[in-house]
């Protein structure tokens, strides 16, 4: 990790001594003081009544027990979470994440990076983040159903349109929000239609909530590599993962004439030669819940599977990279081979994919590189927007809809871009986003006061 200024080092120190074993917290918090030297030494204000340790501190955080019985009737036990980091610009919001991975850390690393996310959006939302180490590979759909129902036993009461607002992540879609959502709405006896986000068009959700985050990614990349006189099209692309955020990712970047030649999941990567196939792999990923390596399989000649053990997606070369899988999956290493064979740009869709070293590399080499806090905000964005119509009893059509989700992102990149240059860090995206971020929530904590 790069260092910080000396006036920000206790706080870093006390929050590794307050919040052991938590590495990827300890990352995220570090990554963005490492970004705040510049703004107390211009604005020393923000150092006055605890304000960045209060930013750096959950206002809440919930774990509780999830007991549920599987097909065979076997009583099965997962821990959920549930961490409500920052109200400071309106209710809490962030998505549910099911994967074995899930710790506190995780999910505190999740929802402090979601506070500054969602306040780079403009819009008056606060960050949170849950989940739970279940499983849903290889579960049936009633077991998912009993799962999200006790689930929601517990952590309903801790929820609500103007308290907190749930949605989807990693192994929680349109399925798991629906169990999720009819639990919650039979348990307060409410249709409360704005407290999940992420749900199906039936029943309140909002056209293009799926296709936001991969989406806005690639408004943000594309409004980068516009900085620089270039774009998409004919630029050759890698894109990590092959859940909704890469597919939609691989979909826009093909409508802006990029080609997609490669994408994963947790056995390997593809890579295609003559670009990827998209309704293929919706098919694959999407209906079939396939591996990879099926994608191969029925894609044919040009088409190669690389068993992770084999080798990483990042040894393909391209002009632009999109990490959308999940946390510190793009090591130093990668970034150094993506240097040398000629990345030009590089798109988080994913939550903190890169880690600090390959951050590093990216910018000391020059590389144009969105953080995940930017360039993947389309999806919360878009939560907000479906928040909206809820709240008016409307429903937006999806054109409607992706034209608010283009100019947010588009507003996002300038003003990350706008407060890099006002603090002497022309194009550095990191630094931007991190300070425009940071002054929004704090300067909304300064003016509530203590609390």
């Amino acid at each position: 990790m790069n260092s910080i200024d000396e006036k920000l080092q206790p706080i870093l120190t006390d929050v590794i001594r307050r919040n052991a074993g938590e590495p990827e917290f300890h990352q995220a918090v570090h990554e963005v003081l490492e970004s705040l030297g510049r703004v107390v030494a211009k604005h020393p204000h923000y150092l006055e009544q605890a304000l960045i340790e209060r930013i750096c501190e959950p206002e809440r955080q919930i774990i509780f027990r999830i007991p549920w019985t599987d097909d065979a009737g076997q009583v099965q036990i997962n821990r959920g979470f549930r961490v409500q980091f920052n109200s400071a610009l309106g209710p809490y919001k962030g998505g549910m994440r099911f994967h074995p991975s899930v710790n506190v850390g995780i999910i505190k690393f999740l929802g402090f990076e979601q506070t500054f996310k969602n306040a780079l959006t403009g819009m008056p939302i606060g960050g949170g983040k849950g989940g739970s180490d279940f499983d849903p590979k290889g579960r049936s759909d009633a077991e998912i159903m009993r799962f999200c129902q006790s689930l929601m036993t517990e952590l309903h009461r801790h929820l609500g349109e103007q308290t907190d607002v749930p949605a989807g992540d990693i192994g929680v879609g349109g399925r798991e929000i629906g169990y999720m959502f009819g639990q919650y709405k039979r348990l307060n006896n409410r249709f409360e239609a704005g407290v999940f986000t992420g749900k199906a068009l039936v029943y309140g959700g909002s056209r293009a909530r799926t296709e936001a985050t991969g989406y806005g990614n690639t408004y943000f990349v594309e409004s980068m590599l516009k900085t620089c006189g270039t774009d998409f099209d004919g630029k050759t692309v890698v894109v990590s993962g092959s859940g909704n955020v890469a597919i939609y990712s691989i979909e826009k970047v093909q409508s802006f004439g990029g080609k997609v030649i490669a994408c994963s999941d947790s056995s390997g990567y593809v890579l295609d030669e003559n670009g990827i196939d998209l309704a293929l792999l919706k098919d694959v990923k999407i209906q079939r819940r396939e591996r990879i390596s099926e994608y191969a399989r029925r894609r044919g000649q040009g088409a190669h599977f690389i068993a992770r053990d084999k080798g990483t997606i990042w040894d393909v070369p391209c002009d632009v990279a999109m990490p959308s899988a999940t946390q510190n999956e793009l090591s130093g290493k990668d970034a150094r081979m993506l240097v040398k064979n000629g990345v030009i740009a590089v798109g988080e869709g994913a939550n903190m994919p890169s880690t600090p070293e390959a951050v590093k590399v990216f910018r000391t080499a020059g590389v144009l590189f969105a953080p995940g806090k930017a360039a993947n905000a389309g999806g919360v964005a878009t939560s907000a927007l479906e928040m909206q119509q809820n709240a008016s009893r409307d429903s937006w059509s999806f054109e409607q809809t992706e034209t608010r989700l283009a100019s947010i992102m588009r507003g996002i990149h300038d003003t990350c871009y706008q407060t890099a240059d006002d603090y002497g860090a022309p194009g550095d995206y990191v630094l931007g986003a991190n300070i425009a971020g940071f002054v929004r929530v704090a300067e909304s904590m300064r003016m509530l006061g203590v609390i």
